[in-house]
């Protein structure tokens, strides 16, 4: 077996018992994944970063605080605590090359971190991935380590989409499948057959926001009550790192945008607290559909 410490570009084979390194960002998933892996019998470690992660939660937990740019010290910590795996999830704000103020390991990788900024969101966190398999760690998607953080087929909610709604949803699907290979964004909202907005860097919360700005000063003269929101990941996506998620904000988002629901690709998609986001939908009287990736839900997989 490979061990912690392995040479660059040998990628050790996890035993099911090591204790699992998860990189948390924002949110409540983090914890989520922590827990599974804790009830599985596996040791989480989180390494925190620092201005994302929640401090109380992260304290029910073994753990480490980094920041961005400090690659030699997770991967010295990793080791030390026996991780041979790595899995990240919760939101990180992007930084700038300037922003990131990096460790000596990181000033040695310079070259090959400056390169992996040249380009979107997937181009950036496929590198990194790629950096952190060179130095012995092998990664793993959270929904390996906690299948339940992926958003099921059909409804979350009782409200059913209208036929109007479904096919904003297909038009939506088609979007982001023909955006995704430029690696722009995750989603997509459409209304009444049009497209009102598509995500770029600035990710969905401020998309809707825009949403509901132009609602209110009059330039989208869509009804209250139409659009969906649409959320896939990109053609060809690593599925290890940055699938599409929702959560009670997502909701609380779209409903100040004044939308018919909200549409996420079942299976490839990571939605936090589905009860809660039940709760939410229902009582702003939204519809919540995990989708197949043609728009219709997927036959045969449960709500």
């Amino acid at each position: 077996m490979a061990r912690a410490d392995a040479p660059p570009g040998q990628r050790p084979q996890n035993d099911g018992a090591s204790p699992l390194a998860i990189i948390c960002g924002a949110g409540s998933l983090p914890f989520k994944v922590a827990e599974v892996a804790r009830l599985s019998g596996r040791r989480p470690v989180l390494f925190a970063i620092r201005g994302s992660a929640d401090a109380d939660a992260v304290r029910a937990f073994d753990h480490h605080w980094i920041g961005l740019g400090q690659l030699g010290r997770f991967v010295r910590l990793a080791r030390s605590e026996g991780c041979r795996e790595v899995a990240a999830i919760g939101g990180v704000v992007r930084p700038t090359v300037a922003q990131l103020w990096p460790d000596w390991k990181a000033l040695l990788m310079l070259p090959r971190i400056v390169a992996a900024f040249r380009g979107g969101d997937d181009h950036l966190l496929t590198r990194v991935a790629a950096i952190l398999e060179d130095e012995g760690l092998r990664l793993v998607g959270a929904h390996e380590i906690a299948p339940d953080i992926l958003m099921p087929s059909g409804l979350l909610g009782g409200l059913e989409p209208s036929e109007r709604d479904r096919a904003d949803i297909a038009l939506g699907l088609s979007v982001l499948r023909a955006t995704g290979p430029f690696d722009i964004g995750q989603a997509a909202v459409v209304a009444d057959g049009r497209v009102l907005a598509l995500e770029g860097a600035e990710g969905t919360d401020l998309m809707l926001a825009h949403v509901a700005a132009l609602r209110t000063a009059g330039h989208i003269r869509v009804a209250k009550g139409a659009g969906v929101l649409i959320k896939a990941a990109k053609p060809g996506q690593d599925r290890r790192l940055d699938l599409p998620s929702i959560g009670p904000r997502t909701v609380e988002s779209a409903t100040q945008a004044g939308l018919a629901g909200i549409a996420v690709v079942a299976g490839s998609a990571v939605v936090a607290e589905p009860g809660r986001i039940a709760t939410l939908a229902d009582r702003s009287g939204l519809f919540v559909l995990g989708v197949a990736n043609d728009g219709e839900p997927i036959d045969g997989a449960s709500t």
